[in-house]
Order: C-alpha cells, then structure tokens, then sequence
C-alpha cells in the first residue's frame, strides 16, 4: 500500500502544538506515514526548530486561529472554516489527505466530520466510538456523545459499524452486540431500547441482547451500544472509576514500609494494569459513519497518543472499514425489503 496522508490539527488540545508535532514525527517513522500538520505556519515551524524534530514526513498547511471548546461548533463550516481544524477537514474532502486527526473540540469535530466530509451513504448519524478496558481486553462504545437523542434504526447502525470496527481493527470475531439497559430482561428500559432490541435482533450482528453496564467491565460484550446521552455519561463514570482507582492503589501501596515492599512484587502486574487502562495506547475514538477516517484524540493526548492514533487510521484504512460497513448496510436494507 502507498503511503497514507493523515491531515492533523496541529492546535488542538491541551499540549498543542508540541506533543502533536512530536507525535507526528513518531508515526512517520513507525508506520511510513505522512503527516500534514495544520495550523499557523510560522509557529509549527519554530516549534519543530526547538523540539529538534526532524521535518522528514512533515508538511505543514497554514491556517488562521483555533476553534475553541467555547465557539458554537458549527462555526466549524463558516467562519472556523480556516481554522487549523476546518483546514485539516477540507484537506481530507478534497482527497488531499486520507483521514483526519484532532484532539480540538468534540462537538466541532462531529459537525465537520458530518458536513465537511460527509456520511457513508446510508448513514443516519456518525456515531463516537470510544475503545474501553474490560477484564478480557476491550469493547467498544456507541455512541459515546456524538448524539444525545437517538432512534431505534440509529442504534442499530451503531452496532453495525462497532462490529465491523471490532472485527476488523480488534482482531475480535463475530462480536458480541449488548444493548446497554437497566436489566437483562427483553421487557426492560425505555420505548427507544424495546424499538431498539427488537430491530437488532433482525440485523445481521451477533446481538446477545439488554446488558447492564457492570457486565460489559467484566467481559460481557465486545460492541456496547446506546444513545449518546447515556453513553457519554457511562463513559466519564468509568473514566472517573479508573482515575479513583489508580488514586487509590497509589495510596495503599505507599502506605508504610510493608506496602512499599508488597508494591515491588506486585509492580508487573501493576504496570500491565495501568497500560491497559491507558487511553494513549488505543490512540483515539473513531468518528464511525463518516465517508473518511475521523480520530478524535484525547485532549490531554501526549506524543504518544498521537502516534497511535495515526496507527488507528492506518489500519481503519488497510481493513476497508469504511467499505465493509457499507456491505453490512447494504445487507441489512436488503433484508428488510424481502421481509416487507
């Protein structure tokens, strides 16, 4: 395969440009990429001066401001539309690039993944996919906060695009589809999961039914899906649980002396338990149902981080994701029409 393109937002997030731009440089080693860095030329340049980065892979796209968390995100298509993000974006809608990365605002980046590159025909609303740690290895999440208001035909595009990211990116066969509820039973949850459960057992996915939230922690589902105000309220409850967690041990471990030592032998363990649970090495959530790659990076994403998500949109474009969800789709209507 040729080289992939990945347009970034060099300004977004909280350790911009710096940590982008060395992230950058990593990926162009790692994974043969090319990296174009968007934002406000003169500063990317001075910056790669300082960090001794090496500009080999590196092509820089000026660009005017930042949109910010506080701007109305639609501004991202009128007048953020020069901004280091809304540069990036047209870059990958006029087939300058091939996927886009941004650790900038959420919201900007769902409305200009939607309107400036647009959706795989078909779909209704892109949906946030994060990745999150379980006891097995990891599940997905749709939606995590691209939609606050969802009906039952979304959810079940939700599952879709999540078990073919699963299986193709994860390396995970026929997933498992759990529809997150307040209990297991068929009956339980409001009108949108009973729409939504009756649809997904139609749809060509491993659907294994309503799954309460504690069992997709322990292994219960490869593919978690919701509407977004559920989902985003999930998310930032196990973020939460994970930073407390980590308070916690750190606490205990340094106790006294005897926890101290206790600490040593155990610190394996400890330190594969903390790379799992650490988002830099996932990279980012994929915006899933945009017609090209779209990697929403933590904000506080380091070097690192960047770096993996530039991976993710490698693989996202060496497994035709965006074509094998289009396939499903074309099932799924297929099969609806021969049953009505």
């Amino acid at each position: 395969m040729e080289k992939i393109k990945v347009a970034m937002d060099a300004f977004g997030g909280d350790n911009a440009p710096d940590e982008v731009i060395k992230g950058a440089a990593m990926a162009v080693k790692a994974y043969n990429a090319e990296i174009i860095l968007c934002g406000e030329e003169k500063k990317i340049r001075e910056r790669i001066k300082a960090l001794n980065v090496s500009e080999n892979g590196l092509t820089v796209k000026d660009a005017e401001g930042i949109i910010r968390i506080e701007d109305n995100p639609t501004d991202i298509r009128k007048s953020k539309l020069n901004s280091s993000m809304g540069v990036a974006f047209q870059l990958v809608k006029n087939g300058e690039a091939d996927a886009f990365i941004s650790a900038g605002s959420t919201a900007a980046l769902v409305v200009g993944g939607t309107t400036i590159i647009g959706r795989i025909k078909g779909i209704k609303r892109p949906s946030l996919a994060p990745i999150i740690p379980s006891v097995n290895q990891c599940y997905i999440l749709l939606d995590g906060g691209a939609n606050v208001e969802c009906r039952p035909e979304m959810l079940q595009q939700f599952a879709v695009m999540g078990s073919v990211y699963m299986d193709k990116i994860m390396n995970v066969q026929s997933p498992r589809v759990g529809l997150l509820n307040v209990g297991a039973e068929e009956e339980k949850g409001r009108e949108l999961e009973h729409e939504a459960h009756a649809l997904l057992k139609q749809t060509p996915v491993n659907f294994i039914g309503n799954i309460e939230g504690r069992e997709a922690a322990l292994g219960g589902c490869d593919v978690l899906v919701t509407d977004g105000f559920t989902g985003n309220v999930y998310l930032k409850t196990v973020e939460g649980m994970g930073k407390f967690m980590k308070v916690s041990l750190k606490k205990i471990f340094f106790k006294n002396i005897g926890t101290k030592i206790g600490a040593v032998f155990t610190m394996k363990g400890i330190k594969e338990l903390s790379q799992k649970m650490d988002y830099r090495e996932t990279g980012g959530s994929p915006l899933l149902g945009t017609a090209k790659p779209v990697i929403k990076a933590h904000g506080s994403s380091d070097a690192l981080a960047f770096k993996n998500a530039v991976r993710q949109a490698k693989e996202f474009i060496e497994n035709n994701v965006i074509e094998e969800i289009t396939a499903v789709l074309a099932s799924t209507k297929s099969e609806d029409q021969e049953k009505a």
